[in-house]
């Protein structure tokens, strides 16, 4: 049997039961495969034991957190990090292999394939796909809710072989992570005190549409093309009109909270202290009345 390579091999896991295996088989040449797992309830766990994982349970964590977790606890000097629903190439595993044995640099990109709705997609930017995910072990990602990045200082360099990455499992999947991405985008935005114009809504995405659609060619992907380009300024829209929303209910909550404090203000100011205004009418009843009683 070949030596495996000294690399740990870092999955983030949420329910990955049915793409988890072919992940793992893919991974056989790394001496420790690491699966940080956030809380799935669909066997995953299982199915990583029975297939040779060493399973870390750490729920709450954002996808750059559980890679963290892992690789706190990685055995060896280098870390790949993978989602389950990419494979390594034996290109790639080569490439990796050449790399251990006389590093170039601490981090290496990744050059990706990626499928899009049942096929290989090259264009929209897809093709260029390329993110670093082979590092060393010291490296610690930066913890975000979407588009996680490796802290790294010195220069990166790339690996040869691609991953292959099997992006979503049909459109409404797709849909279902826009939606959970944007939110978390927009809660990002809002943490920097990001504000939202009209140019956020509408200019950004349509130029995400004809970025996508026409100067990177999904147009030549027929139907697949023009369905990427449209959920990717879906995508765009969505995060600015999510924050922009957070933002309203940040307004509301405080005119609540400030006409709240203002009640509370009066309630606590005692009756006789008060200023009573009467009808112009009434007070000079008042007045009469005074005079009367004092004649009297």
């Amino acid at each position: 049997m070949p030596r495996k390579l000294p690399v740990s091999v870092v999955i983030p896991t949420l329910n990955e039961a049915d793409r988890l295996p072919a992940c793992l088989a893919s991974l056989a040449w790394a001496a420790e495969v690491i699966v940080a797992d956030a809380g799935s309830t669909d066997g995953t766990l299982a199915i990583a034991r029975h297939l040779g994982a060493r399973v870390l349970e750490v729920r709450g964590l954002t996808i750059a957190g559980q890679r963290n977790a892992a690789m706190d606890v990685a055995l060896h000097p280098w870390v790949l990090a993978v989602d389950a629903d990419e494979r390594v190439t034996p290109e790639l595993a080569a490439s990796i292999a050449q790399a251990v044995a006389a590093p170039a640099a601490d981090a290496y990109r990744v050059h990706f394939r990626n499928r899009y709705l049942g096929a290989p997609m090259e264009r929209g930017g897809w093709g260029r796909d390329r993110h670093v995910r082979f590092t060393r072990a010291h490296l610690r990602w930066r913890v975000k809710q979407v588009h996680e990045s490796l802290d790294v200082t010195g220069p990166v360099a790339d690996l040869g072989g691609r991953m292959d990455h099997d992006s979503y499992r049909d459109l409404n999947h797709q849909l279902s992570k826009v939606a959970t991405y944007s939110l978390w985008g927009a809660t990002d935005l809002k943490s920097r005190r990001k504000g939202v114009g009209l140019s956020h809504l509408v200019v950004r995405p349509a130029w995400r549409f004809f970025k996508c659609y026409v100067l990177r060619g999904a147009w030549r992907e027929g139907t697949r093309g023009l369905v990427l380009s449209a959920v990717d300024a879906w995508s765009g829209f969505a995060k600015y009109a999510l924050l922009w929303d957070l933002e309203r209910q940040d307004q509301e909550a405080r005119a609540v909270a400030a006409a709240e404090f203002v009640k509370r203000s009066r309630a606590a100011v005692p009756l006789r202290s008060r200023t009573v205004a009467f009808e112009p009418a009434v007070r000079d009843r008042v007045v009469s009345a005074e005079h009367v009683t004092g004649a009297a």
